[in-house]
């Protein structure tokens, strides 16, 4: 095989660290975005956090820190302001005006994971709230029990589930203790006398019992609701009124009362004391009127105002190769490279967040039921981006719309053919089949068949199956579940 030299031109994309990081920061949430322009200030003494103009100097003496870019510092001598200029212009030539942070990168860095939920200041993330161990616990101190009995009340409280219901059993708690079983329901009985009504019950039947027994005598139709959970419960459930109405021997508007009553009751009864984290979300971009038209702005409370610390910009020295000098001058660059990189974050929110809004002015003027067909590949033809690109800036992304909070993710959706020819958005079909339950006869509710031949007249061919898939994924229940009397 005979040896020879080729000469080949090509063009590639070498992901240098600083295009590395541009598209690192574009996957970034709202709140990783704020951890990592932090931990840049920590780790960077060229940059610093814009102070509000509004408030005082906290010392007068020391020199002012304004943008690099507006004015010099008011000490710099004339030498350094020129090294510094021709430092710039060295600089400024090895960073482009738009970084190409449009490219494939799965291989380099997996999609960010962090959560959808914002944090805005003054507000409590977690719940301060005891749970329901700790306040069945402390009602169960003031009561004049015995040692023994509390000891029973605290392997009962173990017990008892989020959810308020005892999950463990009398025979496993007495066997434990070493106790009679009537001492430990003796002990349950006091227990289910504690806040909030029906905690410590052994099944659905007894936690709706006890909490028609903690209602004044006097409750209209109180009665007439115990009979219905002690020996009918199952009709209830199964929504079968005719089969009820002739068991309990109460006509139509009795027996609606009754159910009303009954409805009133909480089947969790612990579910106020479930710590959950509070989730807030802080929109990224801001959707508003403007005329005829549309305006999309970047939400400024999260825009980072950050900016290169021009006192120790000046003390960089072209010429000077120094231990220091170079410290400065490489945390200059970086600095630099992350302003860069968070702009060009911010111009393809920009551009994509207005592409959609451009494609889904049906959403915004009508509501979901007017909401068009779009994938990625649509948004990334608009703007000359690629597809991972507009996935990374669409994930954990929000716009405030006046019809809500929205994550950019949530106005792409699939097609689905129409007679018209034309084709109808999966989330306008799934807000179509919510309409019409939502008007739909409580005690007729529409089946799925039902629901198909209604968008069937509206133009919109979709199967049965279609239709239950589209209704468990809303958490609707079936037609059966939603039969009412009341």
């Amino acid at each position: 095989m005979k040896q020879s030299l080729q000469l080949k031109l090509g063009t590639q994309l070498t992901m240098t660290p600083q295009l590395q990081q541009a598209i690192r920061l574009l996957q970034l949430s709202t709140l990783d975005l704020q951890q990592e322009i932090q931990s840049a200030l920590d780790g960077n003494p060229m940059l610093e956090a814009e102070a509000d103009e509004a408030a005082p100097t906290a010392n007068a003496t020391e020199p002012q820190t304004q943008p690099e870019s507006i004015a010099e510092p008011v000490n710099a001598s004339e030498e350094a302001i020129e090294e510094r200029e021709l430092a710039e212009d060295d600089w400024n030539q090895s960073i482009p005006e738009e970084l190409p942070v449009d490219s494939r990168w799965d291989d380099v860095y997996t999609s960010h994971s962090g959560g959808t939920e914002g944090e805005e200041a003054g507000f409590e993330r977690h719940s301060t709230t005891d749970s329901l161990q700790d306040h069945l616990r402390w009602q169960l101190n003031l009561t004049s029990l015995s040692d023994l009995d509390k000891s029973i009340g605290e392997s009962l409280i173990d017990g008892i589930e989020p959810n308020g219901l005892l999950s463990t059993s009398i025979e496993e708690i007495s066997s434990s203790l070493l106790v009679e079983e009537e001492e430990v329901v003796a002990v349950l009985r006091a227990i289910q006398q504690f806040e909030p009504a029906g905690c410590g019950a052994r099944d659905l039947q007894e936690c709706l019992l006890l909490q028609l027994q903690q209602l004044p005598t006097e409750t209209p139709w109180i009665k007439q609701a115990q009979n219905i959970i002690e020996r009918h419960l199952d009709l209830l459930g199964k929504r079968d009124f005719r089969q009820l109405s002739r068991r309990t021997r109460l006509n139509e508007a009795q027996l609606g009362e009754v159910i009303r009553l009954i409805q009133s009751l909480n089947p969790n009864p612990g579910e106020g004391f479930t710590e959950q984290e509070a989730a807030y979300v802080i929109p990224d971009v801001i959707v508003s009127r403007r005329g005829l038209g549309w305006q999309v702005d970047l939400n400024p409370e999260i825009t980072p105002k950050i900016r290169i610390n021009s006192h120790y910009a000046s003390m960089v020295k072209r010429a000077d190769n120094s231990r220091d000098n170079n410290f400065l001058r490489d945390h200059l660059q970086e600095a630099r490279w992350f302003l860069k990189s968070l702009q060009s974050r911010h111009d393809t929110l920009l551009k994509v967040a207005n592409c959609i809004v451009e494609k889904q002015q049906g959403f915004f003027a009508e509501g979901p039921e007017a909401m068009r067909p779009m994938v990625l590949a649509n948004v990334a033809e608009a703007i000359g981006m690629h597809e991972s690109t507009i996935s990374r800036v669409t994930t954990q992304k929000f716009m405030l719309t006046p019809r809500g909070v929205f994550e950019l993710k949530y106005f792409f959706s699939s097609h689905v053919s129409t007679d018209s020819g034309e084709d109808a958005s999966s989330t306008a079909i799934r807000a179509l089949i919510r309409k019409l339950i939502d008007t739909e006869a409580p005690r007729k509710p529409l089946s799925d068949n039902k629901i198909t031949q209604e968008l069937d007249k509206q133009g919109i061919k979709v199967a049965r199956r279609t239709v239950a898939k589209y209704r468990e994924s809303m958490g609707i229940p079936s037609s059966s579940e939603r039969k009412r009397l009341v």
